[in-house]
């Protein structure tokens, strides 16, 4: 059995549907690539996931529990941590409150904590005492995570953290995923770049308008069966 899984996944915005009977799984300690153009449906995956969309019961499971219903205070509680899209630190807080921040609403020891924290990205101890908001955008990006961390989680979800950023501090990011899954913890990864996450992940979905086009380990994934399950089969 999985650790997360989800089975005809659908979600709403109102009345428009935003995911139609999406299937994908998540082993203990591995790395799952969600990938796919804007409005593909990616964050809403990770949304429904989370808790801040309200799904049937039964189409999102967390080992072994039927957990599509709860709310994001009880999945976190569970041991489901999401980095956010666009980082949302809190701008009156310092980065080490930032941190501090992500330790509240789950109870339980592990691996994470502010050292090490300060340990996977040093520059955060450097300015822990500055405005969260005053740092660039990839020393935000890595105060998003450290927050996700911060609780522990088994899994960690994170959307869209090389958005915006330059390759070098795209690289520097990426460079914490290994050392992350070591603790232990399975993570799901959304990205718009596919050489960046067919580099760090053991399987791969892609998805198009809201459905799972392809799936498969980056070995066996071909750059045209990519092409079109990203872009739709008449893409040229």
């Amino acid at each position: 059995m999985a650790l997360l899984e989800t089975h005809g996944l659908t979600a709403f915005y109102g009345d428009f549907q935003a995911l139609f009977g999406v299937d994908i799984a998540l082993d203990e300690s591995e790395t799952v690539a969600v990938i796919g153009a804007n409005g593909a449906g990616k964050s809403t995956l990770l949304r429904s996931i989370s808790g801040l969309i309200r799904n049937v019961p039964g189409q999102i499971r967390f080992d072994g529990r039927e957990i599509g219903a709860l709310a994001a205070p009880d999945v976190l509680q569970l041991g489901i941590a999401m980095v956010p899209e666009g980082r949302r630190l809190f701008p009156s807080l310092s980065v080490e409150e930032n941190l501090l921040i992500g330790k509240y609403g789950r109870v339980g020891n592990g691996a994470w904590s502010l050292d090490s924290i300060y340990d996977l990205f040093p520059v955060l101890k450097e300015r822990r005492h500055q405005p969260g908001t005053a740092l660039s955008g990839g020393q935000q990006q890595m105060v998003a995570i450290g927050r996700g961390l911060m609780s522990n989680p088994r899994v960690l979800l994170c959307d869209e953290v090389s958005l915006g950023l330059a390759p070098v501090v795209v690289r520097d990011i990426y460079a914490a995923f290994p050392k992350i899954r070591a603790t232990g913890a399975s993570i799901v990864i959304i990205e718009q770049d596919i050489g960046q996450a067919l580099k760090v992940a053991d399987r791969v979905y892609c998805m198009m308008e809201g459905r799972v086009t392809l799936s498969g380990t980056p070995a066996t994934l071909s750059r045209e069966d990519i092409h079109a399950a990203y872009f739709g089969a008449h893409a040229r």
